[in-house]
C-alpha cells in the first residue's frame, strides 16, 4: 500500500510540474526583457525562472538600449560561451524607436536566426512594436518583419505587443513604453503557456 501511494505521489508531481526540454534557455533582448525601470526580480525573465524550476537555467543576456545591430555583433560570442539549448530572441524595439531602417532590422534578425539555427539551437522569435505615433505605414512594416521571418525560418513566434497594457492604468511606466511590475506576471504567463504549447516545455 505504501509503495502504491509513493508511485501515485511521484506521478502527480511529474504531471503537474512543468519540465523544461531545454536545459539552458538564453533570453537575448533589450530593455523589455532586462527589467528596465523595475527590480530584476520583478521582471518576466526572473518570474519565468521561478515557474520552470532551478534545475533548469534561464540566462538573461538582455541589455537595455540594445539594437539589432548590437545584438548581432555579440551573438556569436554569447552562443559559444553559454551554449544554450533554446534562445528567446527579442530585439528591434530600439531600432524602431530611432526610426531605423526596417530592411536593416530584418537583415540583422535574419542573420541572428541563421546563426542560432546553424548551431542546432532552438529559437523563439518575439515580436514587438513601436508607438502608433510613428505612423501606420512604419508600424505595419516594422511589425511584419517578425511574422515574415518566423514564417520564413519556420520558428515559433509570439507577439509581445499587448494593446490592453496601454489602456489599463498602471500597466505601463511613465515613459509610455515599458510594462510595469504589475504587467510582468501577465507576460510571464503568456510566455510559459506559449512554450508549453510549442512543446518547448512539458506540463
Amino acid at each position: 500500500m505504501q509503495s502504491i501511494l509513493f508511485k501515485l505521489v511521484f506521478i502527480f508531481c511529474f504531471v503537474s510540474s512543468p519540465v523544461v526540454l531545454a536545459k539552458t534557455i538564453l533570453v537575448y533582448g533589450d530593455s523589455l526583457s532586462a527589467a528596465y525601470g523595475i527590480s530584476e526580480e520583478e521582471g518576466w525573465v526572473a518570474l519565468l525562472q521561478k515557474e520552470i524550476g532551478d534545475e533548469h537555467t534561464l540566462v538573461n543576456a538582455s541589455i537595455s538600449g540594445e539594437t539589432s545591430s548590437g545584438g548581432l555583433s555579440r551573438l556569436t560570442l554569447t552562443l559559444d560561451e553559454l551554449k544554450p539549448d533554446l534562445v528567446l530572441l527579442e530585439l528591434g524595439a530600439n531600432d524602431g524607436l530611432r526610426g531605423g531602417s526596417v530592411s536593416l532590422l530584418q537583415a540583422n534578425l535574419d542573420l541572428m536566426l541563421n546563426a542560432i539555427k546553424s548551431r542546432n539551437i532552438k529559437v523563439v522569435l518575439i515580436g514587438i512594436s513601436v508607438p502608433p505615433s510613428y505612423g501606420p505605414r512604419y508600424v505595419d512594416a516594422f511589425r511584419a518583419v517578425y511574422r515574415n521571418l518566423a514564417e520564413q525560418h519556420k520558428v515559433p513566434f509570439i507577439d509581445f505587443y499587448r494593446e490592453d497594457f496601454f489602456i489599463k492604468e498602471g500597466y505601463i511606466q511613465a515613459d509610455g513604453l515599458h510594462p510595469t511590475a504589475i504587467a510582468q506576471p501577465i507576460v510571464t504567463e503568456l510566455m510559459l503557456d506559449f512554450l508549453i504549447k510549442e512543446n518547448l516545455l512539458e506540463q
